[in-house]
């Protein structure tokens, strides 16, 4: 399998309930009141949350509790509606089998997870104390809202190497999560947000119960995962769930879908799905087995010079969740004023263009098919003679331009919140060594991942690092873990950081060095920021 083929798989009611979800205090009447162990100093792996006692996997450096029900599950007349608490159970509830995926097609194992997945995993590092108050770091995974869940993401080595609470939920994909209708709701879709917003409510009432602060949360994710922190970010329901942002490889600055768009994409996949003429299309929705749900609309807006809001399953604008657009929210100062670290990969295209035929009339086609009467600037910056094939060139294009997934929006991001929050950037530019098909991956999309987590995927696509690979690892850590702690990533025994909105400063991050990197000109996003986005 290429890694094209896996990073492709890679209203009033709303505000409401989600409102309902940040007030509402945990209930413990309805469970016995013992004492809480110390998780970190007995290592007895046994922890009471609001809706009962969990007993987790205890090792040497850390504890995992896996498969934490934080919102009811979402199946029958519950689907397609806002999340709400779970019920309590009695005893001691097993917390060692990871979280369910939610449905969604995958490439090695076809279909896979079930529709009652809105669990969540949590790493404690064995050092905490009682008393003690660690900074949480909630991880949203990426897969453009389609794929994905909270097993892949190992957590422990990260944990327990920067002393923060790691909580790792799924949440509702695809159709299941985005689907717009009005016949369901006013929402304008947003429901796989709105879970997002409900763990963020559950760590707020439970955070303390691990050793954690939940008034020290860091909201990050990886692209799907980092447009869900920018939506966060601009969303007056989440505010004050989260204190510090971080953005991988998902740009606050790339548009998602206004309420119209969503709703012009739910209205194909109602009439796809055979429920556009039924008397009762919301029953009808909500009979359509997961299964089938999957496949509506699933080529829609994957082609490789395709924007965010040309998808259909995607944050919606313009609606109670999210009323305004995040760039424009970063922009005028309304979105959040937290601390913000942001970057990406520096060759985030390779991975969505590797294994397409591209030939030199391929790329003029495209290119001009992307920009019209613009296209010849692209092609005056970007000549074909300059690449080893047009597959290079046209990936280092839809790279720098980042219409979907790239560099020079993830600039404008930084710049237009350097403005209201502290905010700083990077550049990972470690070269993966992986050739496939003949084609040079780069830093590719993702692949940042491995520096952080422990990664557990059907097929990975990440070759083992090497020791200089592992020390970067390592100060990466050092830094996301910093930053989780105090708002700033700088600490001994690494490079400074310069803040971006002092200096404009991008770090690049690689085995060859980690200082400044000259991004925008690299990047030529002068020349982008002229262009039609």
């Amino acid at each position: 399998m290429s890694l094209r083929t896996l990073t492709l798989a890679l209203t009033t009611t709303a505000a409401v309930a989600i409102t309902s979800l940040v007030a509402a205090s945990a209930s413990a009447s309805a469970q016995p009141r013992l004492p809480a162990p110390a998780v970190g100093s007995t290592g007895s792996g046994v922890v009471r949350v609001d809706s009962g006692w969990l007993r987790g996997s205890v090792a040497g450096d850390h504890v995992t509790y896996s498969g934490i029900p934080y919102a009811a599950p979402p199946v029958g007349e519950r689907r397609w509606q806002p999340p709400v608490r779970p019920r309590p159970w009695h005893g001691v509830r097993d917390a060692t089998t990871p979280s369910p995926f939610c449905p969604q097609g995958n490439s090695v194992t076809g279909i896979v997870g079930q529709e009652d997945c809105l669990y969540l995993d949590v790493t404690v590092p064995t050092t905490v104390e009682r008393g003690e108050r660690l900074p949480v770091l909630v991880w949203l995974f990426g897969g453009g809202f389609t794929s994905g869940g909270a097993r892949e993401v190992g957590a422990a080595r990260f944990a327990a190497a920067g002393d923060v609470i790691v909580v790792t939920p799924s949440y509702r994909l695809g159709a299941l999560g985005f689907l717009s209708a009005p016949a369901l709701d006013s929402a304008g879709g947003n429901y796989g947000l709105m879970d997002q917003a409900a763990v963020l409510s559950w760590v707020r009432r439970n955070a303390a119960r691990f050793g954690g602060d939940p008034g020290n949360v860091t909201l990050a994710g990886q692209s799907a995962g980092a447009r869900s922190v920018c939506a966060h970010l601009a969303s007056p329901g989440s505010r004050g769930l989260f204190h510090r942002a971080i953005t991988q490889s998902g740009a606050c600055d790339n548009a998602v879908p206004s309420l119209a768009e969503a709703q012009a994409f739910g209205a194909q996949a109602v009439d796809v799905l055979g429920c556009g003429s039924a008397a009762d299309v919301a029953a009808c929705l909500r009979a359509v087995p997961p299964a089938r749900l999957l496949d509506a609309l699933a080529g829609v807006g994957r082609q490789m010079n395709a924007r965010v809001a040309d998808r259909p399953w995607n944050p919606v604008a313009g609606t109670p969740l999210l009323p305004r657009q995040p760039a424009d929210a970063l922009r005028d100062g309304t979105a959040a004023r937290v601390p913000l670290l942001i970057g990406g990969t520096s060759d985030e295209m390779r991975a969505f263009v590797v294994g397409r035929p591209v030939t030199a009339d391929d790329y003029r086609s495209r290119l001009t098919d992307t920009f019209g009467d613009e296209a010849d600037a692209v092609f005056e910056a970007y000549p074909i003679e300059d690449y080893d094939t047009p597959a290079l060139a046209i990936a280092t294009v839809l790279g720098d331009w980042g219409g979907s997934i790239g560099v020079c929006p993830v600039l404008r991001t930084a710049a237009a919140a350097a403005v209201h929050q502290p905010v700083y950037a990077y550049e990972f530019a470690e070269d993966s060594g992986v050739v496939e098909e003949g084609f040079p991956m780069g830093a590719f999309h993702g692949l940042d991942l491995s520096y952080l987590w422990d990664l557990d995927l059907a097929r990975n696509p990440y070759p083992p690092l090497t020791s200089e690979q592992e020390r970067l690892s390592a100060t990466m850590i050092d830094y996301w873990t910093a930053f989780a702690h105090s708002g700033d990533p700088n600490g001994p025994g690494r490079p400074h950081w310069a803040e971006f909105g002092a200096t404009g400063t991008v770090l690049g991050l690689s085995t060859s060095g980690i200082a400044p990197t000259p991004l925008a000109a690299d990047h030529r996003c002068d020349l982008w920021s002229r262009l039609p986005r």
